[in-house]
């Protein structure tokens, strides 16, 4: 095992700012695994489960039982950790330009295009390793702008060429629950069912950029563009949300943490028992048919179902609850789902996020995400 600091802000006459990998294992041995925590810098859980997996992953290297690399960043966004107003951790977006720090990655997908183009035939190793050598170039050349620009390659430089790819995040109250490409549903549900995850969220394009599309889509999008040569999705790359922003105790990290353990194991990864496969809690849900309800004017929030309840259309969520002028107003979804995430506020002023319903039939268009 070494570590390695980038360095990611370094004027002299501001504070200087370091990111932290962990790297196990040997490069070219096998698949090569991406992890991060905490791109959100104040969605703590993440960072909890990252110091089990490193406290594992330093054991199972010394025992020479990682069939590969993997990298581990515990802490991936430095800057936004740093990130205080009034007293409150403030790591969704930059301060300095407003960016979410999950979007806005370098798509390199045309960059590669330009490069291999008459290049990729029937030989699927080798169309990989093709792109895969592009692609390194093309974020390579990258200029980044800012310090916050700097940790987005630095960690895209990590990323971009590897097999599999986990971005560990939360949401503010929530169920677990994942985001991944379409075309990587086979691939990804062992890792929902080991995972306990209650929804998979699935999608060829979310919008706004995010971190694990700039790793994975790619291939997909090569694959469309180049129907005549064999190009698999060689990136596996999974969002995971590890419940709510609160939920960060040792019982969870060391679950989650064993959960994704075994998930590399079952990838050949790493030499430790996979064990039983539980059975599938979910299957995949189409991102675009999730329904994010909002607050239809201020008051206090009165959740009347619990995360995880499945919820028929027209169905009381929630009230909204007017103490001034007594106004009391149901919040229901659309169409059924199940109820996977909600706001941790219990005041809100109209128009705010309340919750969101992961259903079954697509509706949605344009950017899927929520800022």
């Amino acid at each position: 095992m070494h570590s390695t600091k980038h360095p990611i802000a370094i004027d002299e006459h501001i504070a200087a700012v370091n990111l932290t990998s962990f790297h196990y294992g040997a490069p070219g041995s096998g698949k090569k695994v991406y992890i991060q925590a905490s791109l959100h810098a104040d969605e703590v859980p993440a960072m909890l489960v990252a110091h089990v997996l490193r406290q594992e992953l330093e054991r199972l290297d010394a025992e020479v039982r990682i069939k590969g690399e993997v990298i581990l960043v515990p802490v991936a966004n430095p800057i936004g950790l740093a990130q205080v107003i009034h007293g409150a951790p403030f790591g969704r977006y930059d301060l300095a330009t407003g960016t979410n720090f999950n979007r806005a990655y370098r798509h390199v997908a045309q960059d590669v295009m330009a490069a291999v183009d008459g290049q990729l035939g029937q030989d699927a190793a080798a169309n990989v390793a093709l792109i895969r050598e592009h692609a390194r170039r093309s974020v390579a050349s990258w200029e980044p702008g800012n310090a916050t620009a700097v940790l987005k390659k630095t960690l895209l430089t990590m990323a971009i060429d590897a097999d599999i790819m986990l971005d560990l995040h939360c949401d503010t109250e929530a169920v677990l629950h994942m985001y991944a490409g379409t075309p990587l549903v086979e691939a990804v549900l062992p890792l929902a069912a080991l995972m306990e995850a209650r929804v998979l969220l699935v999608a060829t394009e979310s919008g706004g950029e995010p971190f694990d599309e700039a790793c994975g889509r790619l291939w997909w999008d090569l694959a469309r563009h180049y129907p005549d040569a064999t190009i698999p999705p060689a990136c596996v790359a999974v969002t995971v949300e590890l419940r709510g922003e609160n939920d960060v105790n040792y019982d969870y990290a060391r679950k989650d943490a064993d959960a994704l353990l075994r998930y590399l194991a079952h990838q050949g990864v790493l030499d430790i028992p996979v064990g039983d496969m539980p059975a599938y809690a979910c299957a995949p849900t189409p991102l675009d048919a999730v329904e994010p309800l909002t607050a239809p004017h201020a008051g206090v929030l009165v959740l009347r179902k619990a995360l995880g309840d499945r919820v028929e259309a027209g169905e009381p969520i929630a009230d909204i609850v007017n103490p001034v002028s007594g106004q009391v107003t149901p919040v229901a979804a659309s169409r059924p789902g199940l109820l996977f995430a909600c706001t941790a506020h219990r005041h809100l002023l109209r128009g705010m996020h309340v919750c969101k319903v992961a259903g079954t039939d697509s509706f949605r268009i344009g950017d899927l995400l929520s800022s």
